[in-house]
């Protein structure tokens, strides 16, 4: 009568998990914040030129930093007419970490390219050799 009782609790206790996790099976991840390139007809190298120096430092010092958990790059191998050719994806663990203050994103500018007028001048350069056609902010749901 002993172990019948006692399986009988087991029983119930297996029954009542599944009760107690989440009914939905998913919840919120990170974010990723995606930026789309066009390079500009035999700028390709060129541009990767600056991805794999000065935008992989950046990433690296923002990892460093803690505000960002990853950063990836994406080619799109099938683009057709004006489509982007380059993702530059930047993962952050949530929203609150994208809020990376003024002051914050000037020191880092500064740390890169010398100073914000030297950054900001880079980047108006780039503009000869790529367009940007847009980006995503996605939150990736993790399932459970």
């Amino acid at each position: 009568m002993r172990l019948g009782f006692i399986g009988l609790l087991a029983s119930a206790a297996l029954m009542t998990t599944p009760a107690l996790a989440d009914p939905r099976g998913y919840d919120q991840g990170p974010i990723w914040s995606i930026q789309d390139i066009q390079t500009k007809d035999g700028h390709f190298d060129d541009y990767m030129k600056f991805v794999t120096t000065k935008w992989k430092a950046q990433e690296e010092a923002l990892k460093r930093a803690g505000y960002i958990i990853d950063y990836k790059v994406f080619v799109n191998i099938d683009q057709r007419d004006n489509e982007p050719d380059i993702s530059l994806v930047s993962i952050f663990k949530n929203m609150a970490a994208m809020d990376i203050s003024l002051d914050q994103q000037d020191a880092l500018a500064k740390q890169m390219s010398g100073s914000v007028q030297n950054a900001d001048k880079e980047q108006a350069d780039r503009s000869t050799i790529r367009t940007i056609r847009g980006g995503a902010l996605l939150r990736e749901l993790v399932l459970q």
